[in-house]
């Protein structure tokens, strides 16, 4: 196999007999490890070897200086920005643009542009033919372009923008000064300063040989030149005819130039090698739907290469690396090593998530009376996280009961501190300046809990270490004030860099790496994931505060530049490949699309391949889900009998009007919930929906009506009373109905949201419309609010009677002129008009009238009670959605044959039929011969819970 670090290894063997003499500069340290596996191998005895070096360690070298971190770096700039600036805003809204700045300004000096001249406002001819004599025409015309361009735009984003350009050339200057000060230094300064002193470097004692470099920065490259010129310095060049010589090949950008270039030209080999097109490769593409189902191709693919491979001439290249654990969990048995030279981000270990969530908790928190709260969303995050669960199961899973019992919005924290001493440490208010001595203790803690698992361990060792630096940094600022939510920031912007680095061989096994990571390495197999547009190359875009046309015109890199270095490192991979596997998703995902990278476009035109592409898919079931049929055991018939009322009249449970409903809207539903007792899982909802307002307004008018009779000494109320009502006792009424609602202490304080105010005002107006109603209708005697009854019901069936249990809670019961009005309030819409009674237990009505149903259920329920009652007992719906209409009525009108909207004035006149219907129900409902089947009508299945369940 071609390896160009063994070739390169092997030449210099040739040309120089003693290794100690040389310094070997490479891109990076893994190239350099390599090459020094390969001259031990080349080497039949005992040697020197070289020094082996990147090319930051050579300029930190000659410069005797090494860059400070950035953060620190930017409360420098910060600094030299506000002596240049009054009215400078707070670091951590300059944050942002600090760290834009800085990178401009390390652009600047690795590129050793003028920045006094790139800064200036160059919008005069006179000045761009006067400064600017060291650039060529175009540079000129792509300046003037921009300036040009920025002429025709809004006055106030010119002032903007000037105001700001025009402090940039002043901030570099004194930015500069601040460090030399300081002693400290970004790497473009470091760079910038040797280059600076550059013929005050002496002729050094040992050879330098430049190998593997494809894009040099302006001041590198004036160095490698200077020592090629002045010390005979070598160079060898990883490059490829293919690209070299394809003028529209973006891999080939930088030496096209290079070898035009009188130093470097030179040094080019006279036969430039041409691998990709004399090795043709054996080339597969793959389309996957998923990203996930790379992982398992990837696994396919090494399975098929069998078990006896010299596994580290396979490559196994992640653009994205949170591919890096899916892809090592398909790994076939067969390779027992592999090597992973990529890390793994912290920000992807549940760990740094835990952290993450404590942090989070904090920009949420109330204090109202000394008594610190609590979001309910962080709170119920924090307590599902393993760490506190394992902690205290039984307080977590009792507490996240309270929380839905009594809707808590907002949690005390001394509630949460019963937890024990780890609940103590995790719910706490912080003050910024203790946040990281904090987050320190906290890791402490949990490391304590974690001491048998070494991959969570190490996790934690990595926050634990970048915690301590930015504490260290942060101490140091003490005269710059900083908030809590800048702090927590940093700390994301911290972690988002830290990744965990594997221990493993470098030189053994399966290679698994990143992209810029396998520069200069040369593998037989190669395997490429996520070679999507926007992964591989990643998406365009930089960040800079320096216009394109002038960064263009001044050499500084572009996105151009940019495509080129990845152009380069994706080909140069090619060089001795045989065998190439290139998976992308064809689908879109976390925001990019499925679009196949421009370099398999490329491939299939430039190298005319037959390949065809293999789209990979993971086997789905198309099939219609099969029909769930729940047959009536002697197990289910047992649970069946608890409604059943026993020779002492008692039952273990009853049916309510909702329950039938349901029974006869879908028999499987009815079953999930009732007899196998599966119900929806509760949630707090801090929305007010129609169910929410609904309750808050049965309570408040409970709480109305009755307050009127403990206040008055009687049920009557008389016209009389009504303003009295609307004027004095609506709001307090519902007060108490939020409160019960929210099961809130009468002494407690209120801690709802902003919609809770809002639903009392417009309960408010719906109830004072409620009042009028009633005041139009006194005067009436109320005989009941919110009061359950119940009723023995006996079922008369082929197979033998029984009694079954029935209750239900009537809203209101009232007389009025002779008749007991049983009255339901709905926060719905719900319709007052029935076909006939047996529509009402009619499954294939479409739109069966559910609400009069219930109502004359009530009927039933009261007569039962009340079996001598003579009076008419009239069902009414109190729909709130409707009461503001002129023509409102609140009783049912029955449409049946010849009836044309008969208005329903005595329940007893349908008593027989209804009671028929019920009984023909509790017969289905009863017979073991009729399983518990699914509604065949799908738009009830619409909004049902348990839709998944049933796959509809």
């Amino acid at each position: 196999m071609h390896s160009f670090l063994k070739n390169t290894a092997k030449e210099i063997l040739e040309q120089h007999s003693s290794m100690e003499d040389l310094v070997i500069v490479l891109p990076n340290r893994r190239a350099g490890l390599f090459i020094t596996q390969h001259l031990g191998t080349l080497i039949n005895g005992p040697i020197w070897m070289p020094e082996v070096k990147t090319i930051e360690e050579v300029f930190y070298q000659f410069a005797g200086q090494r860059p400070a971190d950035n953060l620190t770096l930017i409360f420098e700039l910060y600094k030299a920005y506000q002596s240049l600036n009054a009215d400078a805003e707070s670091f951590d809204k300059f944050y942002f643009w600090g760290e834009m700045i800085l990178k401009d300004f390390n652009d600047l000096d690795q590129f050793l542009v003028d920045a006094s001249k790139l800064y200036h406002h160059l919008s005069e001819t006179k000045e761009l033919e006067s400064d600017l004599s060291f650039l060529t025409d175009s540079q000129i015309d792509l300046i003037r372009q921009f300036w040009q361009s920025f002429q025709k735009q809004d006055k106030k984003h010119q002032e903007k923008f000037l105001k700001f350009w025009q402090i940039l050339g002043p901030l570099y200057q004194s930015f500069h000064a601040a460090l030399e000060v300081s002693g400290l230094a970004y790497s473009g300064k470091i760079y910038r300063k040797v280059v600076a002193s550059i013929d005050q470097i002496s002729r050094p004692e040992k050879k330098f040989l430049f190998i593997g470099f494809n894009a040099f920065t302006g001041a590198e490259e004036k160095l490698i030149k200077h020592f090629i010129s002045e010390f005979d310095a070598g160079i060898y060049w990883d490059v490829d005819a293919y690209y070299l010589e394809d003028k529209n090949q973006e891999a080939g950008l930088f030496f096209r130039d290079y070898q035009k270039d009188k130093v470097f030209g030179p040094t080019f080999p006279k036969d430039i090698p041409q691998h990709i097109r004399t090795r043709k490769a054996k080339i597969q593409f793959y389309a996957t739907p998923l990203k996930s189902n790379q992982a398992n191709l990837v696994g396919s693919i090494l399975e098929e290469a069998g078990g006896e491979e010299n596994w580290e001439e396979t490559v196994v290249i992640l653009p994205d690396e949170q591919m890096l654990f899916p892809v090592l969990h398909t790994l076939p048995p067969s390779i027992s090593k592999v090597n992973v030279t990529m890390g793994y981000p912290i920000r992807n270990a549940p760990v740094y998530a835990f952290l993450e969530a404590v942090l989070e908790i904090q920009k949420f928190i109330k204090v109202e009376q000394g008594v610190v709260y609590f979001y309910h969303q962080q709170v119920k995050n924090l307590l599902s996280s393993i760490y506190l669960k394992s902690t205290n199961p039984n307080f977590v899973k009792d507490f996240l009961v309270q929380m839905q019992v009594h809707k808590l919005i907002h949690v005390p924290m001394e509630k949460l501190h019963e937890g024990g001493e780890f609940f103590q440490l995790v719910f706490l208010k912080l003050n910024p300046s203790d946040l990281f001595s904090y987050l320190s203790t906290l890791i402490q803690a949990l490391a304590a809990k974690l001491e048998e698992d070494p991959l969570q361990l190490s996790y934690l060792f990595q926050c634990f270490k970048q915690l301590n630096r930015l504490g260290e940094i942060l101490e140091k600022q003490a005269n710059q004030p900083l908030n809590l939510e800048f702090l927590i920031r940093i700390f994301r912007q911290v972690f988002r860099e830290v990744k965990l680095p594997f221990e493993g061989e470098p030189l053994e096994g399966l290679q698994i790496m990143g992209v810029l990571e396998s520069r200069n390495l040369d593998f037989r197999r190669l395997i490429i994931c996520n070679m999507n547009e926007g992964s591989f190359p990643p998406s365009g875009g930089m960040n800079s505060m320096i216009p394109f046309n002038i960064r263009k015109a001044f050499g500084m890199p572009v996105q151009e530049q940019n495509d080129a270095i990845y152009a380069y490192t994706f080909y140069r991979l090619l060089h001795s490949a045989e065998e190439v596997h290139l998976i992308y998703t064809s689908t879109s995902d976390q925001g990019k699309s499925g679009e196949k990278s421009r370099y398999i476009h490329q491939m299939n035109v430039e190298m005319d391949l037959d390949s065809e592409e293999k789209i990979v898919f993971v086997p789905i079931g198309l099939k219609n889900t099969t029909e769930i049929i729940i047959h009536k055991n002697d197990e289910i018939m047992g649970r069946l009998d608890q409604y059943k009322v026993d020779e002492n009249g008692f039952s273990q449970t009853y049916f309510s009007p909702s329950a039938l409903n349901v029974f006869l809207d879908c028999r499987l539903k009815f079953y999930l919930r009732y007899v196998a007792g599966i119900n929806e899982k509760e949630i707090v909802n801090e929305e007010v929906d129609a169910a929410v307002f609904g309750n808050i307004a049965h309570y408040s008018m409970e709480f109305l009506y009755k307050g009127f009779i403990e206040r008055k000494g009687r049920k009557i109320l008389e016209k009389d009373d009504f303003e009295d009502l609307k004027r004095n006792w609506v709001h307090p009424s519902i007060e108490k109905g939020v409160r019960k609602f929210y099961k809130l202490e009468e002494d407690k304080e209120s801690m709802l949201n902003g919609q809770i105010a809002i639903v009392r005002d417009v309960l408010h107006k719906y109830i004072v419309r409620l009042l009028e109603i009633d005041e139009a209708a006194a005067p009436f005697q109320i005989l009941a609010m919110e009061k359950e009854h119940a009723s023995v019901f006996r079922v008369k069936s082929a197979h033998g009677d029984f009694n079954v249990a029935l209750k239900g809670v009537i809203d209101r019961v009232d007389q009025k002129s002779g008749v007991i009005r049983l009255i339901d309030y709905k926060s719905g819409a719900d319709k007052k008009d029935f076909g006939d009674i047996s529509s009402l237990f009619d499954r294939s009505v479409k739109k069966r009238n559910k609400a009069a149903m219930q109502t004359l259920y009530y009927g039933l329920l009261y007569q039962s009670m009340f079996p001598d009652n003579e009076q008419p007992l009239k069902p009414a719906i109190i729909n709130f959605k409707e009461i503001f209409k002129e023509d409102f009525n609140p009783y049912l009108q029955d449409k049946g044959k010849e009836k044309s909207g008969l208005e329903v004035n005595d329940y007893r006149d349908y008593q027989d039929e209804y009671e028929q219907q019920l009984n023909e129900l509790f017969i289905d409902l009863f017979d073991a011969s009729i399983p518990f089947n699914q509604t065949d009508d799908l738009e009830k299945c619409k909004n049902c819970t348990f839709k998944e369940i049933c796959g509809r």
